[in-house]
């Protein structure tokens, strides 16, 4: 069975975006300690989930990194060649290399995937998205990015359990840049 693994970037206080929507908290100043990590995170994935929300940014500015070659961004080539499944309920089809939509329901959808044949699979934020994903218990691998700082208000991804989730920590590893990964499996 492939393992489905969540990386996201979130703040000392549990937010992975301010009150609206706002981004201007991620700690950009990444060393190659950190890219190194995450390149070996994704070198085991060959597929990408993604809400809509973030789908409709992600897969464009991915792409746009990797148009120039003298300004080509890490890990840019392996996010247009990698496919990307992206979930809606509102989406026909979305323009973007390697990009499908899936209208169907999650849990079946993700289950299937989970069950093909293949490498890792990783999903990326959109508050809703991920915590539909947390809700129902289909995470196998947490890769909390956090930052140091904290908003104090927030889009929380875990605030829709309905009941506790036990997690085990597998990995801390503070990075040069002030970010420390927790990598949490599911108790």
């Amino acid at each position: 069975m492939r393992q489905l693994k969540l990386q996201v970037q979130i703040t000392t206080d549990g937010f992975i975006a301010g009150p609206n929507g706002e981004m201007d908290w991620l700690t950009m100043n990444w060393g190659e300690d950190v890219m190194n990590y995450v390149g070996g995170l994704t070198e085991p994935v060959d597929t990408i989930l993604l809400g809509r929300k973030l789908a409709q940014g992600f897969i464009p500015a991915w792409q746009s990194r990797a148009e120039n070659a003298e300004t080509e961004e890490p890990g840019a080539q392996k996010m247009n060649d990698t496919p990307k499944v992206v979930f809606s309920k509102t989406l026909e089809r979305i323009d973007g290399k390697n990009a499908t939509v899936n209208n169907g329901d999650l849990v079946d959808e993700v289950t299937a995937l989970k069950n093909e044949a293949g490498g890792d699979i990783i999903a990326y934020g959109g508050g809703e998205f991920v915590s539909s994903l947390i809700k129902t218990n289909l995470i196998d691998d947490y890769y909390l990015f956090v930052n140091p700082v904290a908003l104090g208000k927030g889009m929380a991804i875990f605030s829709s359990l309905d009941s506790k989730l036990n997690l085990r920590l597998v990995e801390a590893r503070p990075f040069d840049c002030g970010i420390v990964v927790m990598h949490y499996q599911p108790a």
